[in-house]
């Protein structure tokens, strides 16, 4: 399938700023795109009146629906960008082909990926199915009041998919090299110790949270958590941030602080690491605050996994391998409503100056998320 509504779709799409988190004009872009095509498009804010800047409300967010029989079909994406930077050889929202590529901020994270399955719709007959559109304006952000907002608005409309391909950026190399069936959690912990300030020379009157810090530290680092499963690779902690501010040579801080992420397979939870880790610093007089920003997920292998894999041979002659591997993404809310794939195009430039996708990439994109709902879809019948 040949096809160049993908190509002015992204354009289209790009050409809207929408740094996280996105409202507006992009949304009102994708919705002129998707109403011609049949869908029934529903918009909210969600995060209205929180006055934490830390959870980046509000949020715009988008539903669409088309079809109300057989299997439901739904593709998830975002709408936002992370910010461009400074150094572009083009305006970063001003798309523009130069060579075989696509340049401008989101033409692979993600909104070539939504381009390409909005013009994958076109060959999709009204009756096949149901097909919905998941999509936040913020992904690249805190996520409080993106996908997890719209989980909770498709639950009280009684509209749970079957099945949930997310766009993501996940080919490697060249498109259909690797698809994700599973993420790794992460849990970001920060670490207070306090101590009571004094000067140096009289260390018997004060006491010092720095040397408990380092033993905390010292022993979390020496924790191996795993050696990786099947399916995933080990756990792994890392030592982020360790702050004292301490202007003075001569001076015992008060306090001293630190934070840990993460990364952890299925053999662990948010909370039992948090456990964990809590009594190793309570034990030297420190302060633990976990942060879980997701729990690992894995789709494990089956019909949904081989419609892909087969839909991006048919396009590439490439068999795409089955991958854990990378950070999270809002797959990890989406996999506790239903099995959850992770295909999209290659992120080699994603979050870069001078972000670009090869043309043909969109159109034989769309060509797989044709053939992977065609054979989601009809497969019961």
């Amino acid at each position: 399938m040949t096809n160049s509504a993908a190509l002015d779709y992204a354009k289209k799409l790009i050409s809207c700023q929408s740094i996280t988190p996105a409202t507006g004009s992009v949304f009102d872009a994708l919705e002129n795109m998707l109403t011609p095509l049949g869908f029934a498009v529903e918009r909210f804010i969600a995060g209205e009146g929180d006055s934490d800047p830390d959870n980046g409300a509000p949020v715009e967010n988008l539903f669409a629906v088309r079809g109300n029989g057989g299997r439901h079909f739904a593709f998830a994406g975002h709408l936002d960008v992370v910010p461009p930077g400074e150094g572009w050889e083009s305006d970063p929202f001003a798309p523009e082909i130069r060579g075989d590529l696509l340049y401008g901020r989101g033409a692979v994270d993600m909104k070539g990926s939504i381009a390409s399955f909005v013009a994958a719709l076109h060959e999709i007959p009204e009756d096949a199915g149901t097909i919905s559109l998941i999509i936040t304006g913020d992904e690249e952000g805190p996520a409080v009041y993106g996908t997890r907002a719209l989980i909770d608005h498709m639950q009280a409309r009684d509209s749970i998919p079957e099945f949930c391909l997310v766009g993501e950026p996940t080919s490697v190399n060249k498109l259909g090299d690797m698809m994700k069936v599973g993420r790794r959690g992460s849990v970001n912990m920060w670490i207070t110790v306090n101590g009571t300030q004094g000067h140096v020379a009289y260390p018997h009157l004060a006491d010092n949270p720095v040397s408990k810090l380092v033993t905390i530290l010292s022993e979390i680092e020496a924790v191996s958590l795993d050696d990786g499963t099947d399916w995933f690779q080990a756990s792994n902690i890392e030592i982020t941030d360790l702050t004292v501010g301490n202007p003075a040579h001569n001076v015992i801080p008060a306090k001293a602080e630190a934070r840990l992420s993460i990364r952890f397979n299925d053999q662990h939870s948010g909370e039992s690491l948090s456990i964990m880790k809590r009594e190793i610093v309570e034990k030297h007089g420190g302060q633990l605050k976990p942060v879980i920003s997701g729990e690992p997920f894995l789709t494990p292998p089956g019909e949904f996994s081989a419609a892909i894999s087969q839909a991006v041979k048919d396009v590439t002659g490439i068999e795409p391998e089955a991958s854990t591997s990378g950070g999270t993404s809002d797959a990890r809310f989406l996999s506790k409503i239903c099995p959850v794939v992770e295909f999209g195009l290659c992120n080699a430039t994603m979050h870069k100056l001078d972000e670009a996708v090869a043309v043909d990439d969109l159109d034989r994109l769309a060509d797989i998320y044709q053939r992977v709902m065609m054979r989601v879809l009809t497969a019961s019948k």
